[in-house]
């Protein structure tokens, strides 16, 4: 065989031979690390932290607690007990120190006195279900959006500003059912001034009660609107007097709390009521500074198709500015656009004032806190620092709970599940939901609500569902015609609810086994709006692809947008070219008229339903 010679130019390995020693007066040894007796260490460390902190190797670390029985990789968060397994061995000494909490509003400088001005203060509406909180927010707004809610009851908090007399008040306006108690708590959390209203002839109810309660956590002044004073029935003196059992004394009784009696519908009272919030807000020297970088909360969040997430912030320090890089919780972004209430947009908005942004990089939790940042580069960092210690107290936590479950079982005997996922248009509905089902205990049957979330139903979710034999229950969001057939194919179960008691209500027939018809409907069919004709003495039609099913002549129809039901109504016409027609199927085209509605638009989803019953498993 021949030797194959080496390319030219290349050296051949130094194998086997001694290096050269001529060099060796230029060498200068490496110094040995310092030998480490003690390290600081906090909650959650890793192996790989931990063994930069020991001077060791990772491998070094995991041998160890291989020894001890622990499987851990570079990547494992280590408990008190593991890190002092792991020291012993060492012989070093560890301590433990509480991370400084980073979501925290407060600040390691205070403001300063003479930065410090008037702001406007933070005013939350708060009560039972039905009071008339809503409308008494509308009469003072002049607008109309208790007309606009599903059954009357709002389904997420709203954040509007004022000016009354010249000076602004920023208004939280908390749903009163009792699903919603930790939406109401964020509200009391983030308010200066919490109004109770009580309707004069119903009387103090569980919610009311707990609103007074969630007030007195956060510590915050309280007046009482005793609402509906213009009906024959009113009975003020009732109010007060079971106010006063509970520990709220009116002023005229020797109390310190104000009373205002309002009329929501009438708009009687209501000038009383805001001079009585300028009063009580004089009282309390409400300062902020507004030459700093802003802090906040969010007060909502959802995921808008087009637009993206979209969270509802209420600046409670600094001045917030358009473009800035923003950390809202474990999410990061900068600011695109933001705008007031109205639409109206912004370039910047100081202290109390609630403003819906655009430009985040995720959802994030109703409730949690924002920080506005000069460097980009920073807040990115503190959003993924934060982002791997939520994953990793998930991580634990899961861990923990489902061992926990496992023993409750075995000692329990077996406890059947339904495992549900969650989808809604807010956030904050989406929590609510999950809150209210796992309250549901019946007869040894829970619900285990997996995932929820703010977002239309999407494939993944079907995913999910069927892999781990969920069902899914949407509240103000429809999944479109490629989704419903996927589910079925799948045979995962989706639910549709727009006021949540009905689905709570649903699923504590369906444990008790005595679901009766679930649907009164039944969806026949779905057409996309390609084109749409405004013709004089008709209205709008919509010109439609039958993509699923079949569109049936006078039967009842949803207008769907970005997976948000915009209205629902019946079918005013059907049509195939230019004569009517009964029904029309897949694939073909016609023309629609919706009754008493025009505001078509191209690529809106047009959902039929017909009225059946039918019977629901589970």
């Amino acid at each position: 065989m021949q030797k194959r010679n080496s390319r030219p130019g290349n050296k051949k390995p130094n194998r086997g031979r001694k290096p050269n020693n001529n060099n060796r007066q230029n060498f200068t040894p490496r110094a040995k690390a310092p030998e480490i007796h003690e390290i600081v260490y906090t909650d959650g460390i890793t192996v790989g932290q931990l063994a930069k902190k020991c001077g060791r190797q990772a491998s070094d670390i995991i041998k160890v607690l291989f020894m001890e029985g622990k499987m851990v990789t570079i990547n494992s968060a280590l408990d008190d007990d593991l890190v002092e397994t792991v020291c012993i061995a060492f012989d070093i000494e560890p301590t433990k120190v509480e991370e400084r909490e980073e979501d925290s509003l407060e600040d390691e400088e205070p403001d300063r006195p003479e930065d410090l001005v008037e702001r406007p203060p933070v005013v939350t509406i708060m009560g039972h279900v039905d009071h008339g909180k809503t409308t008494l927010l509308d009469s003072i707004r002049k607008t109309k959006v208790a007309s606009g809610e599903a059954g009357g009851i709002t389904q997420a908090i709203g954040a509007y500003q004022i000016t009354v007399n010249g000076r602004k008040v920023s208004f939280l306006d908390t749903p009163g059912h009792e699903a919603f108690t930790a939406m109401r708590a964020r509200g009391a959390k983030v308010t200066d001034i919490a109004v109770i209203v009580v309707a004069a002839d119903d009387g103090v109810m569980p919610q009311t009660k707990e609103a007074i309660d969630h007030a007195r956590a956060a510590k915050v002044p309280m007046i009482i609107a005793v609402n509906k004073m213009d009906k024959p029935e009113a009975n003020p003196d009732r109010v007060k007097s079971e106010l006063a059992d509970l520990g709220i004394m009116p002023e005229e009784w020797g109390g310190d709390t104000i009373f205002v009696e309002t009329s929501a519908k009438q708009g009687t009272g209501l000038q009383d009521l805001l001079e009585t919030i300028l009063t009580v807000a004089d009282v309390g020297e409400l300062k902020a500074n507004p030459n700093r970088l802003a802090t906040g909360t969010v007060i909502e969040a959802k995921l808008d198709k087009g637009r993206g997430p979209v969270a509802t912030l209420l600046v409670q320090n600094g001045t917030l500015r358009q473009g800035q890089p923003v950390v809202v919780g474990t999410c990061f972004g900068k600011i695109r656009k933001m705008t007031d209430e109205d639409g109206n947009e912004l370039e910047k908005a100081g202290p109390s004032a609630p403003v819906e942004i655009i430009g985040l990089n995720d959802v994030p939790e109703a409730g949690d806190i924002f920080r506005a940042y000069d460097n980009e580069k920073e807040a990115r960092a503190v959003a993924d620092r934060r982002m791997r210690r939520k994953i990793e107290q998930q991580r634990r936590k899961t861990s923990a709970m489902s061992l926990e479950d496992l023993s409750r079982e075995i000692e329990a005997g077996e406890i059947q599940e339904i495992p549900v996922i969650v989808k809604a248009d807010v956030q904050g509905s989406a929590e609510a939901v999950r809150s209210s089902l796992e309250k549901l205990d019946v007869k040894g049957v829970k619900v285990n609500v997996i995932h929820s979330t703010a977002g239309a139903i999407s494939e993944s979710d079907i995913m999910l569902a069927d892999a781990s034999k969920a069902m899914i229950i949407g509240f103000n969001v429809r999944p479109d015609a490629n989704i419903r057939r996927k589910a079925e194919e799948a045979g995962v179960e989706i639910r549709l609810h727009n006021i949540i008691y009905k689905a709570t209500e649903e699923m504590e027939n369906a444990m008790k086994g005595m679901l009766a018809p679930v649907y009164a409907e039944v969806v026949i069919g779905q057409a996309e709006v390609r084109e749409i004709y405004k013709v004089s003495k008709i209205g709008t039609i919509g010109g439609c692809m039958v993509t699923d099913g079949k569109l049936v002549s006078h039967c009842g129809v949803r207008l769907i947008r970005d997976s948000i039901v915009i209205y629902t109504g019946k079918l005013a016409s059907l049509k195939r070219f230019k004569d009517d027609a009964r029904e029309v199927v897949s694939g073909y085209e016609c023309g629609v008229t919706i009754e008493n509605y025009n505001d078509i638009k191209v690529g809106d989803l047009i959902e039929a339903y017909q009225e059946q019953e039918v019977k629901q498993e589970i």
